[in-house]
């Protein structure tokens, strides 16, 4: 008898238009439902994390074909192997002033934070493994969940202590905007790292999705590098990252139908987290789209017929988290440098090795790349980055308008 068991796959792409559609694609097509499935950029390529149920022979059968898409560099099964594992939750909880200091009290147990403030509600972020914020939701429970979104789980291979390899050399980047500067030293590096997969005769006729023409010239924008996308920035044409939220049904294949509608109208999705919602067999997806406003809105218009609850958010006050593993070479006489990076932004160490370090890491997009730009000249191994979780803030405010505030002046 075949006994049905969950799944966690890493799926290493080449980034380009449509290809969270065609990965999805190969499970709606086998009647696999993702119970979670994370992805974010990391400069031209992607590490996506999901989570499936079903049996080991329908599984290996997958994986195959997931190799036959065009850019799939890697396919592996996480399932059996020591790993790392973390999943990040956004939590907003009614609390009246009369119970606040029993949730604060919780959030210290769970090591959470507080992201916002209203006047009868909290918004609360926590990381770890799905246990942790199950039970953190169970507790919330009794004082009424508003809303919640979780990513999906991200995955990161922990490596064997006896190993010890030098790490590679880099040169010194200058600027946070030089993490889409690629060096040929460090492509050399990755390429140790990364089980390239050549593309056959077979694999470039993988899943095609034809373009709607009434969008054209959206990916005329270069748009993928991890530090672009800035919310609270535009183009001068009109071109921002836009905060999609939407609520599902929990069904095999309504991912697949989702990503369709943005692969059809030439839309590449910069980060994705599809995961649990504050109601049972209900979803939440959050998805950061390139775009101008017209043409999000004729994409929201299109999403609409598919779903219930699409909210374009970008425009409204909200706490948005990305959570972030990322593996550093780390011979013992780095590692002290390594640290003390880690201290300033508040990371924590995940696994430790002879030759490696892995951190994990929450907040927002340029903390990310930051992150990444200062650990660069120390080799980074492999990153895995969820998509950007979003709850509109009930306490109203926007902080992107903190920054634009000008320091009174004293007069005399």
């Amino acid at each position: 008898m075949l006994r049905i068991q969950r799944y966690t796959i890493s799926v290493f792409v080449g980034d380009e238009s449509g290809m969270i559609n065609r990965i999805a694609g190969v499970f709606s097509r086998r009647g696999y439902n993702i119970e979670s499935l994370a992805v974010g950029l990391n400069r031209d390529k992607a590490l996506f994390t999901i989570v499936v149920s079903g049996t080991d022979r329908v599984l290996q059968q997958v994986m195959k074909q997931l190799y036959k898409l065009v850019n799939v560099r890697k396919v592996e099964d996480l399932s059996k192997k020591p790993r790392v594992e973390r999943e990040l939750m956004l939590l907003k909880v009614n609390v009246p002033a009369a119970q606040r200091t029993e949730v604060l009290g919780l959030v210290d147990i769970f090591r959470a934070r507080v992201v916002d403030v209203a006047e009868d509600s909290l918004t609360l972020e926590v990381t770890g493994d799905a246990g942790k914020l199950a039970s953190l939701e169970r507790r919330m429970t009794k004082f009424g969940i508003k809303e919640l979104a979780r990513t999906g789980k991200i995955s990161l291979l922990r490596d064997k202590s006896e190993e010890v390899v030098a790490p590679p050399i880099l040169p010194q980047a200058t600027s946070v905007s030089s993490l889409t500067k690629v060096s040929d030293l460090e492509k050399q590096a990755s390429e140790k790292v990364v089980t390239h997969i050549p593309v056959t005769s077979s694999s470039a006729e993988g899943d095609v999705y034809a373009v709607e023409s009434d969008d054209e010239g959206v990916w005329s924008h270069q748009v993928l590098d991890p530090d672009w996308g800035d919310v609270e920035a535009a183009e001068p044409n009109g071109y921002m990252s836009h905060t999609l939220s939407m609520v599902v049904n929990d069904a095999p294949g309504v991912l697949n139908r989702v990503t369709g509608v943005f692969a059809r109208r030439g839309y590449n999705i910069q980060s994705l987290a599809v995961g649990l919602s504050e109601r049972q067999g209900i979803s939440r997806i959050t998805t950061v789209v390139p775009g101008t406003d017209e043409s999000i809105r004729k994409l929201l218009h299109q999403l609409s017929k598919l779903i219930d609850v699409v909210q374009d958010i970008t425009h409204l006050p909200f706490a948005q988290r990305e959570l972030m593993l990322i593996k550093i070479s780390a011979l013992p006489s780095a590692r002290r440098d390594i640290l003390d990076i880690a201290n300033v932004f508040r990371a924590k160490i995940v696994d430790l090795s002879n030759r490696s370090i892995t951190l994990e890491l929450t907040g927002d997009l340029e903390k990310m790349a930051a992150l990444q730009h200062l650990l660069e000249p120390y080799g980074i191994l492999e990153v895995a980055r969820t998509g950007r979780l979003a709850l509109v803030r009930d306490s109203g405010v926007d902080t992107k308008l903190l920054g634009q505030l000008q320091p009174l002046q004293a007069s005399y």
